[in-house]
Order: structure tokens, then C-alpha cells, then sequence
């Protein structure tokens, strides 16, 4: 097993030390074994699970700050011809409570071939592509 250990999620300073590029699922960990970009293993040990953001750092044993990155990823923009549609469109996601990101005039989720069907056959503009990820957290995600 490694010997350095994350225990606490810090804002990442101005120059950090290494970076860790992380899909949405591996975002939101509580322990679990890493490695770095630079070929660092580390043990990730928090006291409760968490979602880790894109600009969280973990501080380490030794003191490093490792700066978390959200990995690209195959997702999927949806579009509606009007808010109307989009609101319609975003009740069927949370309805089958797909994690969502809401982009103003879109919304983006995971790449499911079965759900883009549903949304085009319920005249949704869909676009697939890879890039990073960040849902909604959820209305009980800050403690409240």
C-alpha cells in the first residue's frame, strides 16, 4: 500500500504540485487508491464520502496539493425548440433521476443511447460529444 494519504479537500493554491483527472463516477469517492498525473499513488481516506469538484485539491501526508480535474466524457447536449420544451424535456430526465448539468439553454447529461432516443422522439436536438461533466449536485447535496 502507498504511504502518502489525502484526508482533506483544499482550495488548490495559485502553483500546485500535481493534478488527478477524474471521470463524473470517480468525482465522488470517500477511499480509494489514486494515482496522479505524475505517477503518484496515494490513498484517498475521507471521512464521508464526497463530490469532488473541478478546482478541489487534496492535500497529502507529505504536503503536496494534488488539483482535481474533471476528465472529458461521452455526454450529450440536449436542446428544445423553446423553454417550454426544455422544461418538458428535463421533468422526463429527473423523472428517471438522471444526474443533469443545467447549461442555460441546454442541459447535458451521460451518453445513454436509450434515453437520447427518448428525448429525440420527444423532439429534443441532441449532440454527442466528449467533455467534462458536472450535474446538479442534488437539493440535500449542501445540508439542507
Amino acid at each position: 500500500m502507498t504511504a502518502l494519504i489525502a484526508e482533506k479537500v483544499v482550495e488548490v493554491p495559485a502553483a500546485v504540485d500535481d493534478a488527478i483527472e477524474l471521470d463524473y463516477d470517480a468525482r465522488h469517492r470517500r477511499r480509494i487508491v489514486m494515482r496522479t498525473e505524475a505517477g503518484r499513488e496515494f490513498l484517498l481516506d475521507l471521512p464521508k464520502a464526497t463530490a469532488l469538484e473541478e478546482g478541489n485539491g487534496l492535500l497529502l501526508s507529505d504536503g503536496t496539493v494534488v488539483a482535481v480535474h474533471a476528465r472529458a466524457e461521452r455526454v450529450v447536449d440536449v436542446r428544445a425548440k423553446n423553454a417550454e420544451q426544455l422544461a418538458r424535456l428535463a421533468w422526463h430526465l429527473g423523472n428517471r433521476h438522471l444526474p443533469s448539468e443545467i447549461r442555460g439553454d441546454s442541459i447535458r447529461i451521460r451518453y445513454d443511447h436509450v434515453i437520447v432516443d427518448m428525448l429525440q422522439g420527444l423532439g429534443a436536438e441532441t449532440q454527442v460529444l466528449e467533455a467534462p461533466f458536472h450535474p446538479e449536485r442534488g437539493a440535500y447535496a449542501h445540508g439542507h
